[in-house]
């Protein structure tokens, strides 16, 4: 009877369901592949997007956008997440669509909403264009087919080549502080948030980076993610040269630490990742002044913050992550979320249809805009604003005084339906949200899903900021009413946070559990693209009797070590090809062997320069000058710069490509 009661007791255990955290107890292998690739638009006439000046136009590259992918697939479940941050400055709904049709695809159902996390690191410094919401293309002149092309086609790429080199490898986890790399930008909205809650931290910003570490099975490393919470506004809104800011910077200086070879379809990637940054700003003197003599020289300053001590968590080894991995998404109307009393102030409360209020216009202390910060109706604080406050204001979006309501619009001017995914990868956690989040509504955030997540092991949780869409920021019900600029742009009203975190607290009870999740309601998809004034370039021309390529003014016979070398050529428009995994220069250093490339233009110390140049008997004449600001370890030698471009002939309106080729010069 006993070897019944045992076998009765067996089939019972068998047929018990076995959660996903259950089958993955003790599992430190997965399945692991790293992908880069470029994204960079077009560098001459795009309007670039974070500032919001129409007048900041892309006139050439100082270093190339990328696309970084991460792919974890845990073998005990058979759940993967492809991670990618990205080198822009939003992650519109129109490139995440794009992805995902194009992934499916390629890969069938292996990829969709809930695996892929999409997150931009927000340069300011990149060609914008790429949404399909009005609001975001009125200073880009409209969609850009080319620029969103670019961007999405470069992270299908990236993470192709992330799952195709897919292997058994290791993940090691380390956090630690990073200090004097950051400021509040808003302290006085910061300050309204309750004392008791600020004295539970040491800092109104969020000191913690977060690495996660890459290696194969035999221990060679793959790549590295560091998250940390820092706007990439070191160069300023007079910048027009592209730019990854001091994210991108970071991002080149380990990765050139790791010998990565960006032709290469498997190398070293290293991704410094945006988190909760709404208020944050790296310009630590105030204003613009991030402590370099110019803004290359605080970009490079902030970078280098970044990577020392990113470089010193991922030496560290730090702690190997145990368990599988998890993903849970949905889609969230947030224009009409009732947020439940747990999540407001005691009290039922609603979002709102979207709106930006006044003080949006102001800009934030990174790049100014027109107008001031605190215009608020919570009260009033001038005759002005009262007059304003009663003809805008709604008691649903309290103290905002309305600039516009983009809500009221059919198609709204923002994205309404928005994702919300919550991941866990061992004892990481990943909250993705499609908004910018102050440093206290991240905070609150973070312990809402770290509560959440913590019967999965979970202990470290990281906000990953402005993913799978965009629909401005998030402040906290205290800062919005504040009415600075990240209060006036939050788009949904005073209880966002409150949606947020009801819907995020969802989610991840949801992966927490193992239990399925209804979708939500679907995005909107546009059948056509929205209104565009990008034209294509119509022809290149160039002086009689000159050739395209030919040098304007040559470089000098001979340079030292800390100079700059420059040459300058008569050339095409860039958009003709964006040139792809490609470089518009090269720096090239005489051998035995002939000429062997030194520098591109996605080196720090190299820019290439592109203007329009006046010519007759057209005025669409272009003149390209290179420079390479010359490295201390340069090797002593003769060495070139070469322009490489692309060329359309008014006689066939198709580009042709063509190198210009500097005089020969001594480093001495």
């Amino acid at each position: 009877m006993g070897g019944h009661v045992v076998a009765v007791l067996l089939l019972l255990f068998l047929a018990i369901p076995v959660g996903a955290a259950d089958r993955c107890a003790g599992n430190t292998t997965f399945l692991v592949g790293t992908g880069i690739y470029d994204v960079t638009g077009p560098a001459g006439g795009a309007v670039m997007m974070g500032y919001a000046m129409p007048w900041q136009t892309t006139g050439g590259i100082h270093q190339r956008l990328r696309a970084r992918a991460f792919v974890v697939e845990s073998p005990c479940n058979g759940q993967r997440l492809a991670f990618v941050s990205v080198d822009v400055g939003l992650l519109t709904q129109a490139v995440q669509q794009r992805v995902i049709d194009a992934l499916q695809a390629r890969f069938g159902a292996t990829y969709g909403d809930e695996n892929v996390m999409l997150s931009a690191t927000h340069t300011h410094s990149g060609p914008g264009g790429t949404s399909h919401y009005t609001l975001y293309n009125l200073t880009t002149r409209g969609y850009s087919a080319q620029n969103t092309a670019a961007v999405a086609d470069g992270i299908v790429a990236a993470i192709a080549r992330g799952t195709d080199s897919l292997a058994p490898g290791t993940l090691r986890l380390a956090v630690g502080a990073l200090r004097d790399a950051a400021i509040n930008r808003s302290p006085p909205a910061y300050a309204r948030n309750p004392a008791v809650e600020r004295q539970r931290f040491d800092a109104d910003t969020d000191p913690t980076m977060t690495v996660l570490r890459f290696d194969a099975a035999d221990g060679t490393p793959l790549g590295v993610i560091s998250w940390f919470a820092l706007h990439p506004t070191s160069m300023g809104n007079d910048n027009h040269l592209i730019s990854g800011d001091n994210k991108g910077y970071a991002s080149w200086l380990f990765e050139r630490h790791a010998g990565t070879d960006y032709a290469a379809a498997r190398t070293f990637v290293a991704a410094f990742a945006q988190s909760h940054e709404g208020d944050v700003s790296p310009n630590i003197y105030g204003g613009t002044d991030g402590g370099g003599a110019d803004d290359v020289a605080s970009t490079a300053l902030s970078g280098r913050k970044q990577f020392d001590a990113a470089l010193a968590l991922y030496a560290s080894g730090g702690t190997p992550l145990v368990g599988g991995v998890g993903v849970r998404h949905v889609y969230v109307a947030m224009d009409a979320v009732e947020v439940t009393p747990a999540f407001a102030d005691g009290q039922a409360r609603h979002t709102c249809a979207a709106s930006i209020g006044v003080s949006m216009l102001a800009g934030a202390e990174d790049g100014r805009g027109v107008g001031y910060e605190g215009f608020g109706c919570a009260p009033p604080g001038n005759a002005f604003e009262s007059l304003v406050c009663a003809a805008t204001a709604t008691a649903c979006q309290g103290a905002k005084p309305i600039a516009v309501a983009m809500g009221d619009f059919t198609p709204p001017w923002t994205p309404e339906v928005l994702p919300v995914q919550v991941a866990h990868i061992g004892a990481l956690g990943l909250v993705a949200v499609p908004f910018e989040l102050t440093t206290m509504a991240g905070r609150r955030l973070l312990d809402t899903v770290r509560a959440d997540l913590a019967p999965l092991g979970v202990a470290d949780v990281v906000i990953v900021g402005l993913a799978n869409a965009y629909a401005g920021y998030v402040a906290t019900p205290e800062e919005y009413a504040a009415q600075h600029y990240e209060g006036a742009s939050t788009h949904f009203g005073p209880w966002t946070l409150g949606a947020l975190r009801q819907t995020a607290h969802a989610v991840a009870v949801a992966l927490r559990d193992d239990a399925a999740l209804a979708p939500g309601p679907t995005p909107r998809r546009w059948d056509a693209a929205p209104w565009s004034a990008h034209l294509d370039v119509p022809f290149d021309s160039v002086p009689s009797g000159i050739r395209p390529g030919a040098v304007e003014t040559d470089a000098a016979p001979s340079y030292r070590h800390g100079d700059t070398a420059r040459a300058r050529f008569w050339g095409g428009h860039p958009a003709n090809d964006l040139r792809p995994q490609g470089s518009f220069l090269v720096v090239e250093r005489q051998t035995a062997d002939g000429w062997a490339p030194v520098a591109h233009d996605w080196d720090w110390e190299t820019r290439y320069v592109w203007e329009r140049s006046r010519c007759l008997p057209t005025l669409l004449c272009a003149l390209v000058t290179v420079e390479w600001d010359i490295p201390a370890d340069a090797p002593p030698g003769i060495y070139r710069l070469r322009h490489d471009g692309d060329f359309k002939p008014f006689s066939t309106r198709v580009p042709e490509a063509y190198e210009g080729v500097s005089r020969e010069f001594a480093l001495r």
